[in-house]
């Protein structure tokens, strides 16, 4: 099996995308780029089993109704809730609020923050992907997922406040990821992941998208199966990192 993960930004200068090949007894990060284009983000999702990437699938349904009523002139509908309830609402997704529910931290809002510059990256990428792989799933089936390396590192309870500004968090970080995962062989790439967050949260994701081929995550809850596949759902780990091994 090959996993691959996705660090995407909105300039392709902070994209990275790393590689990680499973054996019987060890998984060898094979691959780490910075300044991945979309080009070979692609031609890599057609060689692996899974890729998992972190950037928002979709927007909020509350969101894309009320950007649509106020393109067409309607007044804005406070018959449900008003103030910050409403706006929180149209602000996060089912699946930002099922991540918070789970970690205690809300993912950034793709409505309301500057992650939907990447979103719009997403958008277009995925449409990509779909060309040369198939119909996309936004709603966590299939071989592309989006995930969330902050929530899952949260869950595999490896989370280290700093670590996306801190180098040298980074390397403890890191240190205690090799320490839960021996198996992991991360000596060809130790260094690059040190210097940049963003390599380290590929590899993140591309662990991420291992559980999601064994069945190591949370299932959509059926009630907003429907609104997942719209509005985009994060693949969150259900066990413990240890569980990826390979067998």
């Amino acid at each position: 099996m090959r996993t691959a993960g996705v660090d995407l930004a909105a300039d392709t200068k902070k994209t990275a995308i790393a590689v990680i090949q499973w054996e019987s007894v060890r998984a060898t990060v094979e691959r780490v780029e910075l300044g991945a284009p979309d080009e070979m983000i692609v031609d890599v999702a057609a060689d692996v089993d899974r890729m998992g990437i972190d950037c928002a699938f979709g927007w909020p349904d509350d969101f894309v109704e009320f950007v649509s009523r106020h393109a067409e002139g309607a007044r804005v509908d406070l018959s449900r809730d008003r103030g910050i309830d409403w706006r929180r609402r149209l602000a996060y997704r089912e699946t930002d609020r099922e991540v918070l529910r789970r970690t205690g931290r809300a993912p950034l809002s793709v409505a309301t923050d500057r992650l939907g510059l990447t979103a719009m990256h997403c958008a277009a990428l995925l449409d990509a992907l779909a060309d040369r792989i198939g119909p996309i799933s936004r709603g966590g089936s299939g071989r592309i997922v989006e995930v969330y390396p902050a929530a899952a590192l949260r869950l595999w309870q490896l989370s280290r406040p700093g670590y996306k500004t801190d180098a040298e968090v980074r390397a403890g970080l890191i240190a205690s990821l090799e320490e839960r995962a021996p198996w992991l062989d991360l000596d060809s790439v130790r260094r690059r992941l040190i210097e940049s967050d963003d390599t380290f949260d590929a590899v993140i994701a591309a662990l991420i998208a291992r559980a999601h081929a064994l069945g190591e995550t949370h299932p959509v809850p059926p009630a907003v199966r429907e609104q997942a596949d719209r509005e985009g759902w994060i693949v969150l780990p259900s066990g413990a990192v240890e569980a990826l091994a390979g067998s």
